[in-house]
């Protein structure tokens, strides 16, 4: 089983020069780890145009938790909402 949960993208200017490449993100709940007792959060990240070129985290509920406590205090340092 896998399901869709979002895809993005980042809105960072596409400058030939730039060292920072525009990339996209995907989450998905997948069971599809065979060693893991429970469902799982896929992160996939890749660069805009390289699909299967990426980067997956396969995280636990907990390893998700972390993650989106970390991104809710970037939001707050930078005066947004949480």
């Amino acid at each position: 089983m896998k399901k869709l949960i979002q895809y993005g993208r980042d809105d960072h200017p596409d400058a030939e020069d730039s060292d920072k490449a525009q990339s996209t993100w995907v989450v998905n709940i997948s069971d599809d780890c065979p060693d893991c007792a429970d469902i799982r959060i896929d992160l996939t990240l890749e660069e805009l145009g390289r699909p299967g070129y990426g980067q997956v985290a396969h995280l636990s509920v907990e390893g998700a938790q972390r993650l989106r406590a970390a991104l809710a205090q970037a939001l707050s340092e930078l005066g947004g909402p949480n």
